[in-house]
Order: C-alpha cells, then structure tokens, then sequence
C-alpha cells in the first residue's frame, strides 16, 4: 500500500480532528530536579503515513493556558521522545499530540503528568557510593592518628631542609624571608602556603631569628601577621613577633617583584620561601635570590612557573606537595589521618581507571558504563 493510499484510508476512517490510532505517553522525567516531563510516542512512518506529513505540533495546557511547541526533524526512529523542560514543580500538564496533513488533522489522545522532585539521582549512584568510601577513609585514618597511630609520608626533600634552612639562617645572624605568592586568600595555594608559614615562623621563633613577610595583598598581609603572631604565642615567645615585618608593599605585579627584589639585595636574607601562587614574576624573585645565596625553598601549584623554581632554586614543592607541606611539618594527627585518606581514595581511583581501561580493550563495556 502506497503512503498516498494509507492516507486516505486513515482519513475515511479517522476524519479530521479524530484520535490518532497511536497512543502519546507523558510521565515525569525520572532522576531530575522535578521541572520536566517527558512524553513518547510512535512516529507515524510506521503507517505509513510520514511522507504527507506536513507538521507534528504538541500542544501543552496548564491552568487554562494552552502552549504550543513545534517539533521538527522527526527522523525514521522507531519511536520519539522530548523532555518538556522549565516546568513549575507539582503542578499538573495535559498534553495532545496534533499530525497536520495537507487535508486534515489529526489529535492524539490527551494525557496528564505532574513533574516532581526525585531526591536521589540513581544516574548518580557511582557518585555516592565513591562520597561513602572517600569519607569512611578519612574517618578511619583520622580516627587511628588520633590514636597515635604511627603512619608513613613519603620523604620530601624540601620539607626535610626547612630545619636546615632555618638554622642557616640563625647562624649567620640573617633574616628568613617569607614570601606567599601573590594571589588572594580565594586561591588554595595561598591557604596552603599561610598553613607553612605557621610551622616556620615556629622554627624561626624557637631559635629567635627575623621572619619577614612582604605581601601584595592586604589581605592575606593581615591573615599572615595573625598566623605569626600566633604561632609566636604557642611556642612562648610573643616577645618576637614584629608587625612590620609582615607588610604591604604594593598590588602591582612587577612593582611587587621589583620591590621584594630590592629588599632581597639590601638585607640579603640567608633563606627564602617561595610558596603559593606566582605568575611571571616567578623567575625574577628566583633569580635575584639565587644571586644573593640565600638557600631557597620554592612551591607552587602552577605548572608554567615550576621549571623556574626548579632551576633557580635548591628545592621545589611540585603541585600537590605543597599541600601537604603543613601537614608534614606539624604531623598534627587530624591533617595527618586526612592526608593518608585522601591517598588511599586515589590509589583506588587510579586501580578503577586501570581497570576500566583493561576492560574495555576486553570487550567488557559493564564495568565503565556503571560510572557514567
């Protein structure tokens, strides 16, 4: 039978404005937020009929208005879908799918669905049960540092010369200069390099020698005069702590750099830090350093900036490292048993992205499809 012939056969039987011999479906979409509905129905090339077709439009009523959305490209799928988004939650729609034909329309049977709140996302399983194991990790090695549990951190070898950095410095009557990159207290690099500072200010205090903090940011200036300060009154010293050594020097980058190098060729500082977050400037803070033969000890979890610490520097804390320099220095049990957590959560990343991998090569497509 023609497509032409099943029209008209159609039309004897079901004359314009009749019920489409198809059925449309709408039902809320599942594993969303509760603003959408989702509807189905058979496309009509199945009948037939897809050839004289001219338009299929789905007509959408709520609360006496009436919505008309037009659906275009039906393709020869065996059956079409689309999600009514942005949709009022609780709130019920009635839907009529309408085919327009040169001589006709035909409408669809009405149907009704409510969207509605789904609080758990089964497409996200694999996401919670990797929150459980991540944070029953944490629990556990926290819980055992507490304990005085003894637990192994790989050697560092710019975290072992802070001690030696410190005590150069003491002994050749110099000051340690600090330097906390020159991002803002939102930048994690910053945070983590005003946790080191804590621990050397420590070092610095127990053995009395000058730490000087120039900062870009006023900000993070008042935060590290605070972190000294305090770190001054737990070792029993607060006799030591001067506020104008940790100070403003400018928000210009380069005028930063020009100035802190200046500070570097006058007072010739035996260490220098170099932890947080730099830019450009990185090289020229390194190489005026090095040209004063100050030991250095640089971090940063920039990737472009970390060839030049490496190259002008005695040590370099390289991106995570820096993270967990605090968490070295103080062996305080908490940061520790999170530290070991957090370890164990991406060995076992790193054992499923293997074996995700092997699975796959193997025709075993399960095992990645679970965590999509």
């Amino acid at each position: 039978m023609t497509a032409m012939a099943a029209l008209l056969l159609l039309l004897l039987v079901f004359p314009a404005h009749a019920g489409l011999p198809i059925d449309l479906t709408a039902f809320d979409t599942p594993d969303d937020g509760g603003k959408s509905i989702t509807l189905e129905w058979i496309p009509l090339h199945r009948l037939g009929m897809a050839d004289s077709l001219q338009s299929l439009v789905l007509l959408r009523r709520a609360e006496d208005e009436t919505d008309t959305l037009e659906l275009t490209s039906l393709g020869a799928r065996d059956s079409l879908f689309i999600d009514d988004k942005d949709l009022v939650t609780d709130e019920p729609y009635a839907y009529v799918l309408e085919a327009r034909f040169p001589s006709a329309t035909l409408v669809s049977n009405e149907t009704t669905a409510t969207p509605t709140i789904q609080w758990f996302n089964k497409s996200r399983s694999a996401v919670c049960g990797a929150v459980v194991i991540f944070t029953s990790l944490l629990l556990w090695f926290t819980y055992h540092a507490s304990k005085g549990r003894e637990m192994f951190i790989r050697r560092i070898a710019g975290l072992e010369a802070v001690e030696e950095a410190v005590g150069r410095a003491t002994e050749m009557g110099r000051p340690i200069m600090y330097v906390p990159g020159i991002s803002t207290m939102s930048d994690v690099a910053t945070i983590a390099s005003i946790q080191i500072l804590a621990q050397v200010a420590k070092k610095a205090g127990k053995y009395a020698t000058r730490l000087t903090v120039p900062n870009r940011d006023p900000i993070v200036m008042t935060v590290c005069q605070e972190v000294v300060r305090e770190s001054y009154n737990q070792i029993g010293r607060p006799d030591l702590f001067r506020e104008d050594d940790i100070h403003y020097v400018t928000y210009s980058q380069f005028g930063y750099a020009a100035a802190v190098s200046g500070i570097m060729m006058r007072e010739k500082p035996a260490t220098n830090f170099l932890l947080g977050m730099f830019y450009a400037e990185s090289l020229i803070l390194a190489e005026t350093g090095n040209a004063t033969g100050a030991i250095q000890i640089a971090g940063t979890d920039s990737d472009a900036q970390l060839p030049f610490f490496i190259t002008a520097c005695d040590y370099t804390l390289i991106g995570e490292e820096l993270y967990a320099a605090s968490v070295y220095l103080s062996k305080e049990p908490k940061l520790l048993g999170s530290l070991k957590g957090q370890d164990y959560a991406k060995a076992i990343t790193i054992a499923l992205i293997l074996l995700g991998t092997i699975l796959s090569i193997a025709g075993v497509p399960q095992f990645v499809a679970v965590f999509k």
